[in-house]
């Protein structure tokens, strides 16, 4: 639960600065797979939420290669915050 809080203290200082920005699109969704997941957890048959899903991780994904093509140590730093994996590069 402390990661919640820390997340909610982020979206608080990212809403007041930029909405646009990369790390706080990458941020929205976050909070959008972690939602779709826990809904899921109890709705397995859900199909159009699990297709939303993977609609939302896709985009995350491409949102976060952006960031580790242009800046290399603010993706670090988001990855850290946010608790999630590493990209694969290819």
């Amino acid at each position: 639960m402390v990661k919640n809080s820390v997340i909610s203290i982020i979206s608080q200082k990212e809403n007041e600065e930029n909405k646009g920005s990369v790390e706080f699109q990458v941020f929205s969704f976050t909070t959008k797979i972690r939602r779709l997941t826990s809904h899921l957890e109890l709705h397995k048959k859900d199909f159009s939420s699990q297709r939303g899903l993977r609609k939302i991780l896709g985009k995350r994904q491409r949102l976060l290669a952006y960031l580790s093509k242009r800046r290399r140590g603010r993706y670090k730093e988001l990855i850290d915050e946010l608790d999630i994996r590493e990209i694969k590069t290819r």
